[in-house]
């Protein structure tokens, strides 16, 4: 099958829903389908066109930056070109190109399939109130357009003001996750590079520092968690500087992070097998997020399989990981107080949150993810 794959961000830009997709894209190419993404050359230092893991990658020069999305106004020239190409066209979505692609894939009769990964939601202002709704309009255009819909669970489906219009071409498909093993050596080299103290009590949190992920709670759930455990410390794995259209929000939580002095540490981007060892290091993770701009958390999935639990809030979507395997606690979004609660409970006793990572392993895995979504595009195909 040949499968055209369109989004705003691709590798090695960095969030949950670029992750998706390079593990997805990765999975059908092993799977012996021709995989090509046409993507944004968001940094002009990125080659234009390459091969990687079997997915030929086509990047578009970008006019300018809108928001966190970008314009790119050759994306309707390349798309026909491409689509004409494909046996159908994969959007990942919100994206602001999504209306076109979507429609001249229909005007060239391919099928369309959309993922659909969350709502969006951009900071106050004029132009970030513009793109939102453009946004919105074109996912919705897309939406219609598409043959089938795919979103991470029935649950956040059902919740959403966008996708409730669409349930009767919907399937929920869980997010690929994958975590590579990691020796003794490589956990003792992260843990030194981490400055790991014996005794240290480590909650993890894997994210961008964006305002959707609510670590200001995390921030205020922490002088209660010191009264109880003096030498409890975050560990923060994920960009932190820098994060686009989160600058403002950054320097509000700068003096109330470097209050926790060595309680709090970042530690920005780490390799895959760096990842490994800081989920198998701390003990447990947390993901305290506010609204529908989470639909799932494939960290906290990353995190369950190496057999770390889950402090996560309880949202459509969000809550899914930890009720299907026990591996944690769901609490009210931006409540410090049930957090701190919530965090010392699985602190308290570990093992009352553990489970079985090597079914969590096979469930959750890209081949199965792929195989998932064979059948929907097959099913596209028949009409």
């Amino acid at each position: 099958m040949r499968i055209l794959t369109a989004l705003t961000y691709y590798r090695p830009h960095f969030s949950g829903l670029t992750i998706y997709a390079e593990r997805l894209a990765r999975a059908l190419a092993a799977r012996g389908h021709q995989v090509s993404v046409l993507t944004s050359r968001y940094d002009p230092a990125l080659p234009g066109s390459e091969q990687v893991d079997g997915v030929k990658l086509m990047r578009l020069p970008v006019l300018m930056r809108v928001s966190k999305g970008v314009l790119m106004p050759s994306m309707p020239f390349w798309a026909w070109k491409y689509a004409r190409q494909a046996d159908l066209v994969h959007l990942h979505l919100p994206q602001l190109d999504a209306a076109p692609v979507a429609l001249i894939a229909r005007l060239l009769g391919k099928p369309v399939v959309l993922t659909y990964h969350c709502d969006l939601r951009l900071p106050q202002g004029l132009i970030h109130k513009v793109a939102n709704q453009v946004s919105h309009l074109a996912n919705h255009v897309s939406a219609r357009l598409a043959n089938r819909i795919v979103a991470n669970s029935l649950d956040y489906a059902q919740s959403s003001t966008f996708l409730r219009p669409y349930l009767g071409k919907l399937h929920a498909i869980a997010p690929p996750v994958e975590v590579p093993p990691v020796s003794e050596q490589e956990m003792a080299d992260f843990q030194r590079k981490a400055g790991i103290q014996p005794g240290a009590r480590l909650i993890g949190m894997a994210a961008r520092l964006a305002t959707e992920k609510g670590v200001e709670y995390l921030v205020q759930a922490m002088p209660r968690i010191l009264q109880r455990y003096p030498t409890a410390r975050v560990l923060y794995m994920g960009q932190y500087q820098h994060v686009l259209g989160e600058e403002a929000y950054a320097q509000k939580l700068a003096p109330l992070i470097q209050a926790l002095g060595e309680h709090w540490t970042f530690l920005g981007n780490l390799s895959p097998v760096e990842l490994s060892a800081f989920y198998r290091t701390c003990e447990l993770t947390v993901l305290p997020s506010l609204n529908s701009t989470e639909s799932w958390g494939i960290v906290q999935v990353e995190s369950m399989r190496c057999g770390t639990p889950v402090v996560a809030s309880d949202l459509p979507g969000v809550r899914m990981p930890v009720k299907l395997t026990g591996m944690g606690r769901i609490v009210p979004p931006a409540d410090a107080p049930a957090l701190a609660e919530a965090i010392m409970a699985v602190l308290d006793d570990p093992q009352a949150y553990s489970g079985d990572s090597e079914a969590i392993a096979r469930q959750f895995s890209p081949e199965h993810t792929a195989e998932l979504y064979e059948a929907i595009f097959q099913k596209a195909l028949s009409g």
